[in-house]
């Protein structure tokens, strides 16, 4: 098996998880800061500047591209970096050394932005900017991803123990937009920690006190997010108590239908999110969990962009016929 066959096809969609058109563009854009890196490093072990021309030395066993495709083909299916070098035809170490290299440049490339190309989100404080110009009502929620159990006798073994899964997890938020395209994803935190623990850690409350205007839709684990933003924070209905008159029943049924329906889509955004390999079941070190999880999210964050935006329908009423009385 040749490399240029290996090449062609783990590009195909099904193992990198992206399009052709879209991982040459990924290509182009990681070329630069890539070249900068290992100038960057050389330049550190030399301790001077460089004394030959460049292209001088020895080659790289994988060519860029390469690097590129087997850091998403790991990322997309969990392939192995054994079973990715043997394809290859080189050292397990090289391809473990490529992923590394490929892996933070992914994570460090931000969220896309819908009908604005060029333009990335990076932060929260990005995100609610981006919201309150643009009139964009937030979805909120947490994910869960099942991580391996640290070893018995370390210190903070059942900070990962989720009480909603009961299993070691890391939680991540996502936030996203009322079509589900996703606008940012982070802010990794121990599965046992509760969601409005989080809230104050990662400074989303913050963010609304800052933009006013910014408006969201979020699940009862953000109750506290809830009562503390009643006029832009917009939370599922409490249930009413048992003796409550059966309307009150039947209205508390009926709203939260509607919220639901109307935060559906993040939880679309998250099942994509799983689409991906790693994030169905994280079996590798738990303190690279962040900055892969990053990487995904940029890669599927471009791919959601691209969703034509949907036009909204006016809800004032238009008689088909003036005679129709």
């Amino acid at each position: 098996m040749s490399s240029q066959w290996a090449r062609a096809a783990l590009s195909h969609p099904a193992f990198c998880g992206i399009s052709r058109a879209h991982l040459g563009g990924l290509i182009e854009e990681l070329a630069g800061p890539w070249l900068a890196r290992c100038e960057s490093a050389l330049r550190e072990r030399r301790g001077a500047e460089r004394q030959r021309d460049a292209g001088a030395g020895p080659k790289h066993d994988l060519v860029f591209t390469d690097r590129v495709l087997v850091t998403l083909v790991h990322l997309r299916t969990g392939l192995p970096h054994a079973a990715l070098a043997e394809l290859h035809h080189t050292a397990r170490s090289t391809v473990s050394r490529a992923i590394g290299e490929i892996r933070p440049l992914l994570a460090a490339r931000g969220f896309a932005v819908p009908d604005r190309p060029g333009v990335r989100l990076r932060t929260l404080a990005d995100v609610f900017a981006y919201a309150e110009a643009e009139g964009i009502r937030l979805r909120i929620d947490g994910a869960e991803t099942q991580v391996r159990r640290p070893k018995a006798g370390q210190p903070g073994r059942r900070a990962f123990v989720s009480g909603k899964k009961k299993q070691n997890t890391i939680k991540t938020t996502t936030v996203s937009d009322g079509q589900g395209r996703l606008l940012w994803s982070g802010a990794d935190r121990p599965g046992r920690m509760h969601d409005q623990t989080a809230v104050r850690t990662e400074g989303i409350a913050e963010q609304f006190r800052l933009y006013p205007e910014v408006k969201a839709e979020v699940d009862e684990g953000y109750r506290g997010l809830a009562n503390a933003f009643p006029d832009q924070v917009h939370a599922q209905p409490k249930k009413p108590k048992g003796d409550a008159p059966l309307g009150e029943h039947y209205a508390w049924q009926e709203m939260r239908r509607r919220q639901s329906s109307a935060r559906i889509c993040v939880e679309h955004t998250n099942a994509e999110l799983r689409q991906w390999r790693p994030l169905q079941r994280y079996t590798t070190r738990r303190e690279d969990y962040a900055e892969t999880h990053c990487a995904i999210a940029s890669l599927v964050s471009d791919r959601s962009a691209h969703r034509p935006t949907h036009r909204e329908l006016s809800t004032a009423l238009v008689l088909a016929r003036r005679d129709a009385f």
